[in-house]
């Protein structure tokens, strides 16, 4: 794999990918976070002039990817961007892949290749990391019927994702999460539930195959009825108070970003 010029490759990581023993390989779930150019920036100067979100629409590699056996499992659009650096990230994408060797085999293929000048051409910046799924504080909870929620959707406002990626201060196994971290999520989850929180998938970062040189730990896919749901949780005392004492000192680096969906099976991936 080449350098893309939206991104660096990691060829460590990339290593790994194909040189998994297939006794030891199994699905992947390559979570994409994608900026655009304004303009889509095509070589072939005659190329009729399109956005960079239009020319990524006609990369959508859908045909290499049911080749190797791959799905995508979510599709977002962010709507704002609360927590991070200066990017703000465009569109959110998650695709499974069955193994960690198929996600290599495909960037081999002609048709996904003839496919990639779109997407050289229309992103400006993407982080894709290599994800594995891990346990969540509400997964085995009775929780509530969207509908019976003090913020339920609406016309006006539906549900969202609010999608955190998370690099912790302390390094960790994949899937541990720090002391500190998981008391915060304990309150946070406690209180979200009220409001009808739910997690679509929570991942354990395996690795950065194309990014900037950052790494990250975890990458967390939690689901709201509503904005404004999102915001009851955000503004509650007792988990502004658990942000200050266990969250903010875990976190070494993050992105918080509201989402909103408009493709969603993670969580049926991760149970298949």
């Amino acid at each position: 794999m080449a350098s893309p010029k939206y991104g660096s490759v990691d060829y460590d990581y990339a290593l790994q990918l194909a040189s998994t023993p297939a006794n030891e390989d199994g699905p992947i779930w390559m979570v994409n976070l994608m900026k655009y150019h304004d303009v889509a920036q095509y070589e072939d100067e005659n190329t009729t002039e399109i956005t960079g979100r239009e020319a990524d629409d006609r990369y959508t590699p859908l045909g290499p990817l049911e080749a190797v056996g791959a799905e995508i499992v979510y599709l977002g659009e962010v709507e704002n961007k609360l927590l991070g650096d200066h990017r703000d990230w465009d569109r959110i994408a998650v695709v499974k892949y069955p193994t960690r060797k198929s996600f290599i085999d495909m960037q081999e293929r002609k048709d996904f290749q003839e496919k990639h000048v779109h997407k050289e051409a229309g992103m400006k910046e993407t982080i894709v990391m290599g994800c594995l799924p891990i346990n969540s504080p509400n997964a085995q909870t009775s929780l509530p019927d969207w509908e019976k929620v003090e913020h339920p959707p609406s016309s006006e406002d539906g549900p969202i994702i609010a999608l955190h990626v998370v690099k912790f201060n302390i390094q960790t196994e994949l899937g541990e999460t720090p002391e500190k971290m998981a008391k915060y999520t304990l309150k946070a989850s406690t209180i979200g539930i009220e409001q009808g929180v739910r997690v679509s998938g929570w991942f354990g970062v395996e690795g950065t195959i194309v990014g900037d040189g950052r790494e990250w730990d975890q990458v967390r896919f939690n689901a709201f009825p509503s904005k404004a749901a999102f915001m009851a949780v955000v503004q509650d005392p007792e988990r502004l108070k658990a942000q200050q004492a266990h969250r903010e000192p875990a976190i070494a680096d993050t992105y918080a970003l509201i989402v909103r969906t408009k493709f969603n099976q993670i969580k049926d991936s991760i149970e298949q």
